[in-house]
């Protein structure tokens, strides 16, 4: 699709430069028929993917009501999916083997406490009482990844995460993304 828009593959797309039509994707905004092909094709290629969603939503009005001093949203909601990952794969025998987690990289900062974390939940060291999950069965890697990387996977996790997220917030809005993804969700954590 890349080269067939552009005539290069090394586009990245990204959510909020599609939906705002900015940079690179300026040319859906003076083509509308290029528009509409783009997008539909766009939805295509994510109604076809061999994909499968584990997500986390992490309400931070409602966790920062809930607790006077709230864990990191990003490492809970790290937790969230590890659990329900080492759950789902656990399920189909697939226990001892490594599993790289790419991880969207923040900022040299961000990524160190995020890492830390990552290496706790790995140690089990990061017990909340609610439930006991031994991570050691899986060999679980960090990878941090720039945003600007081409890799797929991410960009397949940027284009998804606004319409689940939209489709929380706003549940009666027309969320047509939704309506592709949703088969697509093997699971989902809402927290608080």
């Amino acid at each position: 699709m890349k080269l067939d828009v552009w005539g290069y593959d090394q586009v990245i797309l990204h959510e909020r430069d599609i939906r705002k039509e900015s940079g690179i994707f300026a040319t859906l905004r003076t083509n509308r028929a290029l528009r509409e092909q783009f997008l539909e094709r766009l939805s295509q290629i994510i109604a076809d993917a061999p994909i499968q969603l584990i997500t986390s939503i992490i309400d931070k009005p409602k966790l920062l009501i809930k607790y006077t001093n709230p864990i990191n949203p990003y490492e809970l909601a790290l937790r969230f999916c590890m659990e329900r990952v080492l759950s789902y794969l656990s399920s189909q025998g697939e226990t001892g083997k490594r599993l790289h987690v790419l991880l969207e990289a923040r900022g040299k900062i961000e990524d160190a406490q995020l890492e830390l974390e990552f290496r706790r939940i790995c140690a089990n060291q990061c017990d909340w009482y609610y439930k006991v999950m031994d991570f050691q069965a899986m060999k679980f890697e960090p990878v941090f990844v720039p945003k600007a990387s081409n890799s797929t996977g991410l960009q397949i996790v940027d284009l998804v995460a606004r319409p689940l997220a939209l489709q929380y917030l706003r549940p009666t809005q027309s969320n047509r993304t939704y309506e592709i993804l949703k088969s697509k969700e093997l699971n989902r954590k809402i927290f608080p």
